[in-house]
């Protein structure tokens, strides 16, 4: 028999030694940054303001890709103005380094466009209240697989660059947003004033804000790094947030190619903080305090709504919704005061006639009693003329 050689087999490496020292839990942060960066993250951001003030160009400048469509404003007389308060929902998803974003961009075209703006705010206030009950409703299902969360982290809010100070919708809306989302002011347009007049105006906002108590967004300042709480402190100092959008490249002076827009006595930078502030505020939305804003949402703004619901109903009880409709509860008082005055003028009719009949009354019961007397003398006289007429001589002789 002839013996098979044996085969050359390569020696399987032995495995890596583990050389942590310690238990291993330092490497809990790893793990979560790897199902982070698996399973991506979702941001709902929400942009309030007037029409015209820049609000889909500056959505489209902060993710840098066309995210909503710009208007055609040709065709915008065309149609019939809307009477009241949109909400356009717009979803896309981000990817960048191999992390994805699911975001949502909440719009609110009529906002502010009509004379009478009264009670205008009510859809986005309530599409808000909506978003946290739909998921306080859906972490009470047996199975909460497929949970969809539309709750807002995050609202601008544009304000006309006016130069001069809040106007009263501004302040009445903020009121109501403040306690429910996390509201972050934003000055359109700041191109349009002068570098005095941004300053000026801003510090005018910042009074308003303070003197009125309105609930803004602030992020956390101080940090274990000097360089994070220098930076978070200049963040915040530039509230409100003065921003210039545009899609479009531009050539500088120096020959550079930069995002903005170009005048006639230059260009204005999207990206540069002499300009505007849109890099601190891409920075607060995105690059440093995301996260910030979707924890805030979830350990504050919901979790108020739901110990607020949960104090005045039992559980798994739908909402109660009130009973009078905002709208409409001014045209009610205006009723009701009407109805009012109808009543008491009315009443005051009613009583100027019963005072007439009164009057007519007693006139007529001392009518009465005149006639009665006189009556009464007649008869007298009557009497005495009877009984003097047969008392005479004539006829006594008779």
């Amino acid at each position: 028999m002839i013996a098979s050689s044996p085969v050359d087999v390569a020696p399987q490496p032995p495995p890596a030694p583990i050389t942590s020292t310690g238990t291993g839990i330092a490497n809990l942060p790893n793990q979560r940054h790897k199902i982070v960066a698996k399973n991506g993250a979702n941001f709902t951001l929400m942009v309030c303001g007037e029409s015209g003030v820049g609000k889909t160009t500056f959505v489209n400048t902060l993710f840098t890709s066309t995210i909503k469509e710009p208007k055609n404003l040709s065709k915008r007389r065309l149609r019939p103005a809307n009477k009241t308060v949109q909400i356009q929902i717009t979803k896309a998803e981000l990817e960048e380094k191999m992390f994805k974003v699911k975001l949502t961009i909440i719009d609110t075209p009529g906002f502010g466009d009509y004379v009478n703006n009264r009670h205008s705010w009510i859809p986005i206030v309530d599409f808000i209240d909506d978003q946290h009950e739909k998921y306080m409703r859906q972490e009470q299902q047996p199975s909460r697989e497929g949970v969809v969360d539309m709750r807002v982290h995050a609202c601008l809010y544009f304000i006309k660059p006016t130069g001069h100070t809040l106007r009263p919708l501004d302040i009445e809306v903020m009121k109501r947003l403040g306690s429910r989302v996390n509201l972050i002011p934003v000055i359109a347009k700041a191109d349009t004033l002068t570098p005095a007049d941004l300053a000026k105006f801003k510090q005018n906002i910042r009074a308003v804000i303070s003197a009125q108590d309105i609930q803004v967004y602030s992020c956390p300042i101080e940090s274990e790094d000097e360089t994070t709480t220098k930076r978070n402190a200049n963040i915040m100092a530039a509230l409100p947030f003065a921003v210039i959008g545009s899609t479009e490249d531009v050539v500088t002076l120096d020959g550079r190619r930069v995002k903005g827009r170009q005048y006639s006595w230059g260009c204005a930078e999207v990206e540069n903080d002499d300009h505007c502030d849109f890099r601190k505020l891409r920075s607060l939305l995105i690059r440093t305090h995301m996260l910030d804003l979707i924890t805030t949402t979830e350990e504050l703004h919901y979790e108020n709504y739901r110990q607020a619901q949960m104090e005045t109903r039992k559980f798994g009880d739908p909402r109660s919704q009130p009973t009078e409709n905002a709208k409409f509860k001014e045209e009610e008082e205006m009723l009701r005061k009407r109805f009012t005055e109808q009543v008491k003028a009315e009443e005051t009719r009613f009583r100027k006639w019963e005072q007439q009949l009164l009057s007519e009354r007693d006139r007529l019961h001392k009518e009465l009693e005149q006639q009665s007397e006189r009556i009464k003398e007649l008869q007298n006289e009557l009497d005495t003329y009877y009984y003097s007429h047969h008392n005479s001589p004539r006829s006594i002789r008779k």
